[in-house]
């Protein structure tokens, strides 16, 4: 028997570190050829780490949230043959990097599903659950997970994990819940005291996200404006482009129309479509129109780039948001998908609320933010009639945008969704 030492691969770019964000197995788990073992978070990206070779995990380089170098011994696995390390031998005479460090990066995912056991039965779920594990035991699952057992009163060390290394799954709460036994013995009800807490680190995406906040906060000097914008003409355009070429097209959703009406308004605002270098002291004013769409995920916000929106159709654009946010959603955006923005649009769709003062995503100057849609009696000629109305919520760069040029710029935008014809006229 040998030992095969896996060191940090080079994801590419010049990156030197890496944030180890969550190991797939545990020492003395058996891995297979291909495996993912861990989850590394470069700025941009989430990356899976595979094995080359199978055999019996020894141990474990680091722990999550723990940046390591590139190159850096990532894992040690026990497998057959002479491997790859030689106890006591000096690191000259080590391999300079193992295969997986020379091969292409792997793409991006979110959800690493390696096969280490057989799924656990509906029986053993029923069994496993019983046992809780010890107090200051944290079971393994993602913050999605984490928060659905908050919500439903759940004790995630009570509830068996049947995925990788014991992660609870959402299919594992799906079983837990089915049993009103151990629920009810394991989660307080509505009106019970409740003393138990839980603490998460910030690691992986969550800490990039908290970084580029607050360094957004910091550095921006916000100012926010909402317009209201009359929608019932361009919804019925929409309703009756999705009834004549839905089928055969796709349908269309709100954010096409939108990310039309900011391509046409950014020609007379030049200075809206921009990113700033505060460093150098320098506006770069993009002729091209690379939109940011903010899109939630599980693990947090992350803002997959519309390219070129400026030479696409209507269903052109939506059809690659769509495959932009799927993949964004899934953590299979490469980098260069999450890079490059010029202006950002968010949305919170139903949930948009009346009004929001979005952050503008450094080093862009304006972010337009999409609030709910309600139908609201206006008075129109003097008639009081029903209308579908929204607002925008939008935020901008006060160094480099002023109030005025901000005002304008969202007026045009309203005037193309109010006239939705003339989103269209050249």
């Amino acid at each position: 028997m040998g030992t095969h030492v896996i060191k940090m691969p080079d994801i590419g770019e010049g990156i030197a570190q890496v944030e180890l964000v969550e190991w797939f197995v545990k020492v003395g788990d058996i891995v297979t050829e291909d495996q993912v073992v861990a989850d590394v978070m470069t700025d941009k990206a989430t990356v899976e780490i595979p094995t080359p070779v199978s055999g019996k995990v020894l141990a474990l380089g680091g722990q999550p949230g723990e940046v390591m170098a590139v190159g850096s011994e990532l894992i040690r696995i026990e497998v057959e043959g002479a491997g790859n390390y030689q106890e006591g031998a000096s690191k000259a005479a080590a391999p300079a990097a193992p295969a997986v460090a020379s091969a292409p990066a792997p793409q991006p995912q979110v959800e690493a599903k390696p096969v280490v056991a057989a799924p656990a039965t509906a029986s053993e779920h029923r069994a496993a659950a019983i046992v809780p594990r010890e107090a200051n035991e944290r079971p393994l699952a993602s913050p999605a997970v984490r928060k659905r057992a908050w919500d439903a009163g759940i004790e995630l060390r009570y509830v068996h994990g049947s995925g990788p290394a014991g992660r609870i799954l959402h299919e594992d709460l799906d079983v837990f819940l089915a049993q009103p036994t151990t629920h009810t013995q394991s989660a307080p009800g509505g009106y019970a005291k409740r003393s138990d807490a839980e603490q998460i680190p910030v690691i992986g995406l969550r800490r990039k996200i908290a970084q580029r906040m607050q360094d957004a906060k910091r550095r921006v000097a916000h100012f926010s404006y909402v317009e209201e914008i009359d929608m019932t003409a361009l919804e019925e355009l929409r309703a009756h482009l999705n009834k004549k070429h839905g089928d055969s097209r796709g349908k269309l959703t709100l954010l096409p129309f939108l990310v039309r009406a900011m391509v046409v308004a950014a020609r007379d605002f030049p200075q809206i479509n921009a990113t700033y270098d505060d460093e150098a002291q320098l506006i770069t004013r993009h002729g091209a129109v690379h939109v940011g769409i903010a899109t939630q995920g599980d693990n947090g916000l992350m803002v997959p780039v519309l390219r070129h929106a400026e030479a696409g159709s209507l269903w052109a654009n939506a059809s690659e948001i769509s495959r932009l946010a799927n993949a964004a959603r899934n953590n299979k955006a490469s980098r260069d998908e999450l890079s490059g923005s010029t202006i950002t649009l968010t949305s919170l769709g139903a949930l948009g609320g009346i009004a929001s003062t979005p952050v503008v995503n450094t080093p862009e100057v304006a972010i337009v933010g999409v609030n709910r849609m309600v139908e609201r009696p206006m008075v129109i000629n003097g008639q009081i009639v029903i209308r579908k109305m929204m607002n925008l919520s939008s935020s901008f760069d006060h160094r480099v945008v002023d109030g005025m040029d901000a005002a304008l710029f969202i007026q045009a935008i309203r005037g193309l969704l109010e006239q939705p014809a003339s989103l269209f006229v050249e």
